[in-house]
């Protein structure tokens, strides 16, 4: 396990080159900065001086290697907006994203593990059908559809949540039922066709026939070993919350990473942008390899190599 820490942390200097580059590129397609930094009376006198405070007027290659070494130091450059420097600011939303994330998921494991389960145990009943039309139809409903309506019923209607910001539990109920119930409905129809699949595994029918209590066999035997493709989708749903919660985060006023970059776009603050790229991908990597741990510890039978 050690040399497979050390063999995937050192894979991870490579893609952070290649994520260093796309990023400088992508920037300098996306406009002149001098021109969004400065106001319109600005001076041709102006923006030169803050072309070469900014080295803009050096080789691209000069260029980039100023800019790989900042990065390196976690220097992405001073927000035009806000005025102070990128990375604090993206970290300082980090939290708020991961509670939301962390909220989605809870939610989404709680309802898809017991409904994909039960839907394939009740293969082809009215059961499965059901789940199974409820699955497609939460997985159907767009976040912004799903959040604008909970916040006509539960919030204007009723009166039961906050309209929109963070603060306590009933601020979190809303943007993660918005998120959690396409992740459920996904979840649930991955669970189901891999319980599917397992029950009619041979060593299943042998348990059945040793008298083994039903409850045993679904939960230890056949869930278990149906969870490594979960645990995948719940890796790749969970790094895309942390940073695709674009929507939910802006229908709610959710002050998460997603709304932050939104606003950074928006008004073409490349320093935010360039430091929330960074620290999505390196976030992603993290995971992927947490991922394969936990592949190691559901199935011995898995190798690291």
């Amino acid at each position: 396990m050690g040399k497979y820490l050390v063999k995937s942390l050192l894979q991870m200097i490579p893609v952070l080159l290649l994520i260093s580059l796309i990023v400088f590129v992508l920037v300098r397609v996306t406009g002149d900065p001098v021109a969004l930094m400065l106001p319109e009376s600005a001076t041709e006198a102006d923006r030169a001086t803050l072309t070469r405070e900014l080295g803009l007027d050096l080789p691209l290659y000069q260029q980039y290697g100023i800019f790989l070494t900042n990065a390196i130091q976690g220097d992405f450059g001073t927000s035009f907006r806000y005025g102070e420097s990128a990375l604090p600011l993206v970290l300082e939303r980090l939290p708020a994203s991961f509670e939301l994330a962390f909220a989605a998921m809870a939610l989404a494991v709680v309802i898809a593990i017991p409904l994909g389960i039960w839907s394939a145990v009740k293969r082809n009943t009215f059961i499965d059908i059901f789940i199974s039309g409820i699955s497609v139809l939460g997985k159907a409903m767009p976040n912004f559809w799903m959040g604008i309506m909970l916040i006509l019923l539960f919030s204007v209607m009723l009166g039961w949540f906050p309209v929109s910001g963070r603060g306590g539990l009933t601020h979190l109920i809303l943007p993660a039922i918005t998120l959690g119930v396409s992740l459920a409905a996904q979840m649930t129809r991955l669970i189901r066709s891999n319980m599917l699949e397992i029950l009619n595994q041979d060593y299943i029918r042998t348990a059945r026939s040793k008298g083994i209590f039903e409850l045993f066999v679904i939960g230890k035997h056949a869930f278990r070993n149906g969870l490594i493709p979960v645990v995948t989708i719940m890796s790749l749903q969970f790094t895309s919350l942390i940073g695709g919660t674009l929507i939910t985060e802006t229908v709610f006023a959710w002050p998460g990473l997603g709304q932050l970059l939104v606003s950074a776009v928006n008004t073409h603050d490349m320093a935010i942008v360039q430091a929330a790229v960074f620290v999505i991908a390196i976030f992603v990597i993290l995971m992927n390899i947490l991922t394969d741990l936990v592949y190691r510890l559901l199935d011995p039978r898995i190798k690291y190599s």
